[in-house]
């Protein structure tokens, strides 16, 4: 068969051209070219085929390739590869379907057209392309190399993982980093059973690790008087400017390190790792998602000279607002902004779903490189993605050691450690899925997982 690109005209043409360039190979087939044409669409289909069944079935696998920096780079080879492929495509599509005879004029205007078809159709692979590069940028520049291998199964003698979580006020007015949010995530690797034990930023006499920080310190930390008060939040930057305190650590790896094994003291756990969000970046995190709501018990004073105030109830908060509602302590305490604090860490996280973080994709990313710092390796990363899906499913319960139960100005250090023992021992929160009636009192009122010495609250209950 000859084809039948002697009857098309330019309009004609150009639908071809349009629809070659979605589906590949169909002008093949309209110009005689079957077999060609034929393949071109197997292979097309097997792609977007292959494409569907990974982002409808792997899951959390999908995503632990999306964390390792070889993988983004196929994933930008390959879109940039189907971009250029289609682009050939469609260009030769169009050589076998345009008119035999057109005036010159037609022709520029047909080429035009071809041009705007090819840059419509490869514009979300090039974009996906990008995607892969921010996202490996993000990876490589957030999330060091480990030195030591990490096992196949890391979990695999770890009862539970220790996380500290820091929100730092570098803010300008200050010298130095203070860590005035302190958060430990103790994750059941096996069933994704999260607890939060929060910390006060004025916890005083600290008893410090073995080592050159309690030598210097015997009967918990001071800090410099009478310049500080000597308070838990001091640690981080202390360690930095006092090299001696954390010997054999670089600038910006002794603070953590020395807040790591303090805290890690104080509760009884092991704590291989920290991450540790700006407080002032956070502000750009928010502001890129389009804001976070949360719900506001009662009004709360904005800005330093109390220019405004964030009235009560229901509300969708600017990033500088969301700062001020977790920074406040005008008309209340350290204790209640602690609480404020998690549950705006705990609505951004769940705000954060995939459309948001699609569309502000390179706002977030850019704000991520300039907020936060971690030590968790970047091998670690594609486990720590499936065991965030399994802490996703579960409540996650939330210990504060504030008055009554801890005085910061005189904490009962044994206390706070036989509280943490008994919460861990204690059965875990019911998982999401179960209803108010299998779960009983304790889903419907509370909203408490109950031990002998604590009461550990859910935290979704706790912020609402």
């Amino acid at each position: 068969m000859a084809g039948n690109t002697g009857r098309t005209g330019v309009g004609s043409s150009l639908a071809l051209t349009l629809g070659s360039a979605v589906l590949w190979g169909l002008a093949h087939v309209w110009a005689g070219r079957r077999l060609t044409g034929a393949i071109l669409m197997g292979i097309e289909l097997i792609l977007a085929a292959a494409a569907a069944t990974a982002v409808l079935t792997a899951g959390p696998s999908l995503l632990s390739l999306a964390v390792q920096p070889s993988w983004l780079w196929v994933f930008a080879l390959t879109a940039m590869l189907v971009a250029g492929v289609t682009v050939a495509v469609t260009i030769r599509s169009h050589l076998l379907v345009r008119p035999k005879t057109v005036s010159p004029a037609a022709r520029y205007l047909s080429a035009a057209a071809v041009g705007v078809i090819c840059a419509l159709v490869v514009a979300p692979m090039i974009y996906a392309a990008k995607l892969a590069y921010i996202s490996h940028g993000v990876v490589t520049s957030v999330f060091a190399e480990s030195v030591v291998p990490i096992p196949v199964d890391p979990w695999k003698d770890v009862d539970r993982l220790n996380i500290l979580l820091v929100g730092a006020d570098a803010a300008a007015n200050r010298i130095g980093v203070r860590t005035d949010s302190m958060t430990v995530a103790s994750i059941d690797p096996r069933t994704g059973d999260t607890v939060l034990f929060g910390l006060p930023r004025n916890l005083e006499n600290v008893p410090m690790p073995p080592g050159p920080a309690r030598e210097r310190f015997p009967y918990g930390f001071q800090g410099e008087p009478p310049y500080t008060p000597g308070m838990l939040n001091e640690i981080y930057q202390y360690a930095e400017d006092y090299p001696e305190m954390v010997p054999r650590q670089s600038r910006r790896h002794r603070g953590p390190t020395l807040l790591k094994r303090t805290i890690g003291g104080i509760l009884g756990l092991d704590i291989p790792y920290y991450a540790m969000v700006d407080m002032r970046g956070f502000v750009e995190i928010v502001n890129a998602m389009g804001g976070v709501r949360v719900r506001i018990k009662d009004p709360i004073v904005y800005g330093r000279q109390n220019e405004g105030l964030i009235e009560a109830g229901k509300r969708k908060l600017s990033g500088e607002e969301a700062l001020w509602y977790g920074r406040s302590r005008t008309y209340s305490d350290d204790y209640v902004r602690m609480g404020r604090q998690k549950c705006l860490l705990n609505a951004v996280a769940k705000q954060a779903d995939p459309v948001t973080v699609f569309r502000s994709f390179e706002k977030l990313a850019a704000a991520a490189v300039d907020t936060i710092s971690t030590d968790i390796p970047r091998q670690l990363l594609p486990d720590l993605v499936e065991l965030a899906e399994k802490v996703k499913n579960s409540r996650i319960r939330s210990l504060q050691f504030v008055p009554p139960l801890i005085y910061s100005g005189a904490p009962d250090y044994h206390l706070i450690r036989r509280e943490v023992t008994a919460t861990l021992a204690a059965p875990p929160a019911p998982p999401r899925s179960v209803s108010a009636a299998q779960a009983g009192d304790q889903e419907k009122a509370g909203e408490y997982a109950e031990t002998a010495e604590t009461k550990a609250v859910v935290l979704d209950s706790a912020c609402h």
